[in-house]
């Protein structure tokens, strides 16, 4: 396979393995992506099924990421490769696949002690059915078929297939789904999940605020933006992002910053043109010693239309507000009643104070709501449930969300989030759809039950066909069976068959509400 890149600034055509990390690679309308990169030039809408199972284009634009195997679907891109060969997203997700291909679920433990009891079993009833047989007075040709026809039709093999398979087919039925589960544990513990915490910001909503109101009270609105985006330079927080980006869409030149300190769960501290500036909620306020009490009134009217509002402080005075909002995700309200549906209690963590918290909650129809948490507060309350005996999944995208997926017994990563917040989880959610966390759920659900259907398949069939392999039929005076290693052969092919088209039946559904 070829791909066309730009070397000396000519286009030259060389095979994709030849392909350096900083080369410009030129994709056309139609063409399929070779690696992982940023597009330096152009935009185009492009076809990422392969990747999240979301049937519809994504648009990208100058500075976005796109991936290996993605399709370019109109304008031509050029694409600075970032990842190549086995660093690319593609790869990383093909072998996390077979990882949780190759491991093993609990119950797939149970089955193997069982498969391994089993075995032995067989041959010591085999010898006791020979033996006796013989001793009774029939013929030593009668006895030796006995043991050949319970030794034939006995049938582990169905044991050994009943959870490999499932499997197999419920991870890669997931992978369509865009779902990415990290081993076949996470798969079984996903189907006994009754509560889920979800993190508020990137999971419930999009994670990409917007800035809505600055309220000034000792200095013009542009000034304060300008002073709180130059001190949030230089965080990573969304909400610091969203400031920053106001501020630059408004062409404002951000000062220099000394002094950059970030408190955790509250908000930053740094020097800005030699005032000391504080930008966060009230309790970094508290705790840098400024009096919010002149922008209460505004406070309380925005947080009530569910805006974040970050306090700002210069040299221990309050300065204003800046609200920032997070627009629900479309799909939210309808994650959260199929998580009820399911017979789990959603639950939502924020570290947004309780205002804002409870009107984001109640418009996607969560009773249950943390607000004003602290990272370490969410590894608590993850804590708090398991102690009362629930099987809980974490839904989160941010760093300080890493604890929380980590002590969940199912940790689940939205696509979009933080490499640390993916690393920490067990699943990851491709298509950042909240709704992925019931299908998630509801695949889980199906594939133990599979699996159990299968064991019991497989135990059902020996129970069955072992006694009349012994010689059940002659006892009861239905004659002898002279063909009987013949049909305990075809048996025992049929158990291993019927085990097999249980499983692979399960390629065939689709969650009523998976992604379109």
């Amino acid at each position: 396979q070829e791909a066309s890149v730009i070397r000396d600034g000519k286009e030259t055509r060389i095979p994709v393995s030849e392909i350096a990390i900083g080369d410009t690679v030129l994709v056309r309308a139609g063409e399929s992506i070779p690696v992982d990169g940023v597009i330096t030039e152009g935009d185009s809408d492009i076809d990422e099924s392969m990747l999240t199972g979301e049937s519809i284009p994504v648009m990208k634009k100058t500075g976005d990421t796109v991936y290996t195997a993605t399709v370019n679907g109109s304008g031509s891109l050029r694409i600075r490769t970032e990842q190549t060969g086995k660093n690319t997203l593609l790869h990383q997700i093909i072998t996390m696949i077979e990882g949780a291909q190759g491991t093993k679920a609990p119950i797939a433990r149970m089955a193997d002690k069982v498969a391994g009891v089993f075995v032995p079993a067989v041959l010591l009833i085999a010898a006791v059915c020979c033996a006796a047989w013989f001793l009774s007075g029939r013929s030593a040709s009668f006895s030796i078929t006995v043991m050949v026809s319970v030794l034939v039709i006995s049938c582990p093999c169905a044991l050994g297939l009943a959870t490999p398979l499932a499997i197999i087919v419920g991870t890669g039925n997931a992978a369509r789904q865009g779902i990415l589960f990290k081993n076949a544990a996470t798969l079984e513990a996903a189907g006994n999940i009754d509560l889920v915490v979800l993190d508020k910001t990137g999971t419930i909503t999009e994670g990409h605020p917007e800035v809505t109101d600055i309220v000034p009270l000792n200095m013009t609105e542009n000034e304060l933006l300008a002073l709180t985006a130059s001190a949030e330079f230089g965080s990573q927080h969304p909400i610091a992002k969203a400031i920053v980006r106001s501020a630059e869409e408004r062409g404002m030149e951000l000062a220099s910053v000394s002094g950059f300190d970030t408190v955790v769960g509250k908000g930053i501290v740094c020097t800005v043109n030699g005032r000391k500036i504080a930008v966060g909620n009230a309790s970094l306020m508290e705790e840098v010693g400024t009096d919010i009490f002149a922008a209460a009134g505004h406070y309380n009217s925005l947080t009530a239309e569910a805006k974040t509002c970050m306090f700002v402080s210069a040299d221990g005075t309050i300065a204003g507000i800046v609200a920032v909002a997070d627009p629900l995700r479309p799909t939210s309200s309808e994650a959260v009643s199929l998580i009820k549906s399911m017979g789990a209690m959603p639950v939502m963590v924020t570290g947004d104070n309780r205002q804002t918290a409870e009107a984001v909650a109640h418009a996607v129809g969560i009773s249950e709501v943390k607000s004003e948490v602290l990272p370490q507060d969410k590894l608590a309350i993850v804590k708090k449930y398991q102690i009362m005996q629930k099987t809980v999944a974490m839904a989160g995208d941010w760093i300080n969300d890493a604890p929380a997926l980590t002590q969940a017994n199912v940790g689940m990563a939205v696509g979009s989030g933080t490499d640390i917040a993916i690393g920490a989880a067990d699943v990851v959610l491709m298509n950042s759809d909240p709704r992925s966390v019931p299908v998630a759920m509801d695949i889980g659900r199906k594939t133990v039950t599979n699996i159990r259907q299968n064991l019991f398949l497989a135990f059902v069939y020996n129970a069955i066909c072992i006694p009349i392999a012994a010689g059940l039929p002659y006892l009861l005076g239905m004659g002898e069976f002279s063909h009987m290693p013949m049909l305990a052969a075809a048996a025992m092919s049929c158990s291993s068959v019927s085990v097999t088209l249980n499983a692979l039946r399960m390629r065939g559904y689709r969650p009523a509400f998976a992604n379109q």
